[in-house]
């Protein structure tokens, strides 16, 4: 494989292709809505590139990891959104592992053009870190579940047309094994979303009422009472993200724009300033070399949980180290202009967009497993707990 080649042709669609109008929203580190994700995911799916994990079998570009890798760089140097995981990183691969060839027809193409919007009914009151906790319950009715129970936290859900969600079909069996994987529509009589307000005053998350809501047992993936397998081959893939370090180094690139933009009258920095900048740039190598061992270990078939888990963690704190760095520099601009939880975001002054991020980025070490989580992953496999 011209590795050097496949990076210049990357280069070169990401610049021309990415509408400008997008490219601002990401590069102002604005949210992203559906909206922009949805105009970013046709115009891969146009150029053949929708999938860059999947097998060209379904749709995907057949792309080894370091290719993966390269296209998150080039994409997130050229202020490109990220791809919309659920449907793509998430619930894509679940079917192509689990699914019914029924299932794979009903269901990828809508993910590959974006037309199809997912979330993930995974975390609940009671069971987030602990999720083999989880209450909310399947029973099955004939040709149907029928589903009672609460999701918490639950991303995107408010702009979503399905979640896929883990279920407890039987309280007999250890609690891993009595859970199920249903496709649920988020447009059946007896759901309801109420969104949760967050600190940084951006609606991401939501809780998701079920009330008997009657869902077709066509919709199961793989076998009632295995859905924990599905979960846990999702949450494997998640930790190791092509995109997570590429898109660090472009925020570590745009914070340092705005500590060089703090020279004094004599061309002096400041030193502290300047130190943690330092650092980060030096974690972040660190951080891409982690990564790129990884992939050539995935490659290999020799990767190890702690590994994925070890980036994981060291990705999320880092990006809230970095994050603080903006925030010290902007902040005793910008935090007083900080606009309330119910403004528009047109309302918004420009520039604090660095106070919206410091919040959201609380949640780093929380969002797709604890740091403590992680930490106990790589305990495990590295003293055999």
């Amino acid at each position: 494989m011209d590795y050097q080649a496949f990076t210049q042709e990357v280069r070169g669609f990401a610049r021309s292709a990415c509408p400008p109008e997008i490219r601002e929203i990401v590069r102002a580190n604005r949210k992203l809505t559906r909206k922009e994700f949805s105009v970013w995911q046709k115009t891969l799916h146009a150029r053949g590139w929708a999938a860059p994990g999947w097998p060209r079998s379904v749709g995907g570009t057949g792309w080894d990891m370091r290719q993966r890798y390269i296209f998150e760089e080039e994409t997130a140097k050229a202020d490109c959104p990220p791809q919309y995981h659920h449907g793509i990183g998430h619930i894509g691969p679940v079917l192509l592992h689990f699914g019914t060839p029924e299932q794979k027809q009903r269901f990828l193409p809508g993910i590959l053009d974006g037309s199809d919007w997912w979330c993930q009914g995974y975390s609940e009151p009671g069971a987030g870190s602990d999720l083999a906790s989880l209450k909310t319950k399947a029973t099955r009715d004939g040709d149907h579940y029928v589903v009672s129970g609460q999701k918490i936290w639950t991303s995107h859900a408010h702009e979503a047309d399905w979640m896929y969600t883990l279920v407890r079909t039987s309280v007999e069996a250890r609690k891993q094994e009595g859970i199920s994987l249903l496709l649920i529509p988020l447009d059946l009589p007896g759901i309801r979303i109420r969104p949760i307000r967050t600190i940084d005053a951006w609606h991401h998350v939501n809780e998701v009422f079920l009330d008997d809501v009657r869902v077709p047992a066509e919709n199961l993936i793989g076998t009632e009472g295995k859905g924990w397998l599905c979960a846990k081959y999702l949450l494997d893939r998640e930790r190791l993200s092509p995109a997570t370090v590429p898109r660090l180094a472009r925020l570590l690139e745009q914070v340092g724009e705005l500590v060089e933009a703090q020279r004094g009258p004599d061309g002096s920095r400041d030193r502290g300033l300047s130190e943690r900048l330092v650092y980060a740039q030096a974690e972040v190598r660190a951080a891409r070399e982690m990564l790129l061992s990884a992939i050539d270990e995935e490659m290999r078939g020799t990767l190890r949980a702690a590994k994925s888990s070890a980036l994981k963690l060291h990705a999320s704190e880092l990006a809230q180290r970095i994050i603080e760095i903006a925030l010290d520099v902007t902040g005793s601009s910008h935090v007083p202009a900080f606009v309330p939880l119910d403004s528009e975001e047109d309302d918004r002054p420009t520039g604090a967009e660095w106070v919206h991020n410091y919040l959201f980025f609380r949640s780093r070490t929380i969002a797709g497993g604890t740091s403590e989580v992680q930490k106990n992953v790589i305990a495990r496999e590295l003293f055999g707990a």
